[in-house]
């Protein structure tokens, strides 16, 4: 099918330069950024930042290529856990305490709406039947948030409760100070908030945890780092060259995107992986695609998080004064400039970078955990 799929991407990157050029931009990728008056080099610099540090990508091949001992590292490999995740099932009462105490970073104030949260049924906690699968937030003005989840008293059950709690206390914020016009955050800070609580969990979590549950941590964080950051940038990558392709007049056939993808893949994963030959038409499953160049907002509120979180960790009152507003505005104004505000300025490099740097720290310590070298 990959013919009929490749006509289908190519029609609609056609569509995006049709609508860019009728309204006279000078790209597609600049069309879709002028909602959020996003300047098209804060794309570039974080596919740039990226590949500058694609080095730190393939010492996380080598680690997993030797921790499981084979010979070629393959894709689907990337899939292989290297530590079981405990099976001592956590309560919910338990993992909203272990919530709690996490996010202590955040203030009092903000603890007090966990607990209310928590406390006054704004999570339908259990599976049921007919119920959608996953963990989903999500409010109407003047009324809390709603919190759906499918907890079954994993660690990773664990993480989807503070993520979820994140988007709801985010939601919160900017309804309870922003005119229902200006209430709603935009896609651009949306993972902000629900990475900023994951983050501060991992690392409450690590500082408590044994030998086995620190290798299951770190894993759980680096494999995050390395699907949040590394394949959304390379997606983002593989948007933007399409898209300026077909700007120059180049036919998108399959055998383009094909060559493009596999291309795209050797260099992030590096000379430790190998990939398949399937692997090239990876790209016809990518529903993201047809939103053309969303994925990046992906990249760029991990990384966002990742330096708000460390902030916080460090505790002065001035971070969460400045972190609360941060939540609290809404889409009262464009979402750079509110980062701006929280102190992250994602028009340079320093946020991915720091972000690597903890993922270079991360995969150092799980190498010395399972004695790989």
């Amino acid at each position: 099918h990959r013919n009929a799929l490749g006509a289908l991407y190519s029609g609609s990157v056609k569509g995006d330069i049709f609508y860019a050029r009728s309204r006279r931009y000078p790209s597609s990728l600049a069309a879709s950024l002028d909602a959020d008056n996003i300047p098209a080099d804060v794309y570039s610099n974080v596919i740039d930042t990226v590949n500058d540090s694609l080095d730190a990508l393939h010492d996380y091949m080598k680690l997993r290529k030797r921790a499981l001992e084979l010979v070629d590292l393959r894709m689907y490999d990337l899939n292989v856990p290297l530590a079981d995740e405990p099976d001592d099932p956590i309560p919910y009462v338990d993992a909203a305490g272990m919530v709690t105490e996490a996010l202590a970073p955040l203030g009092v104030e903000y603890g007090e709406l966990l607990r209310e949260g928590f406390e006054s049924r704004w999570i339908d906690v259990y599976e049921n039947q007919g119920k959608r699968k996953g963990g989903y937030s999500w409010g109407c003005y003047g009324v809390h948030p709603y919190v759906l989840l499918n907890y079954g008293g994993t660690l990773r059950d664990v993480f989807t409760l503070a993520h979820e709690m994140g988007h709801s206390l985010h939601t919160w914020y900017s309804h309870k100070n922003q005119p229902q016009v200006y209430s709603d955050y935009t896609i651009f800070l949306a993972e902000v908030a629900s990475t900023v609580n994951e983050t501060l969990l991992l690392e409450w979590m690590l500082d408590k945890a044994s030998r086995d549950e620190k290798v299951f941590l770190l894993n759980h964080y680096l494999d995050q780092v390395r699907t949040t950051i590394y394949r959304q940038a390379m997606f983002a990558e593989f948007e933007r060259d399409t898209h300026f392709a077909a700007e120059r007049g180049e036919a998108l056939t399959s055998d383009f995107l094909c060559g493009a993808w596999r291309e795209l893949n050797a260099r992030y994963h590096g000379p430790e992986m190998s990939p398949d030959d399937l692997i090239e038409v990876e790209w016809a499953r990518i529903p993201h695609f047809y939103s053309a160049f969303y994925v990046f907002k992906y990249v760029t509120g991990f990384a966002a998080a990742s330096m708000l979180a460390r902030r916080l960790r460090e505790g002065s009152a001035g971070e969460r004064e400045r972190y609360l507003r941060f939540l609290s505005r809404g889409s009262s104004a464009y979402s750079l400039d509110i980062l701006k505000e929280a102190g992250v300025d994602m028009t340079t490099p320093e946020p991915l970078q720091e972000a690597v740097a903890s993922f270079r720290e991360k995969t150092a310590m799980l190498a010395g955990l399972l004695g790989v070298a």
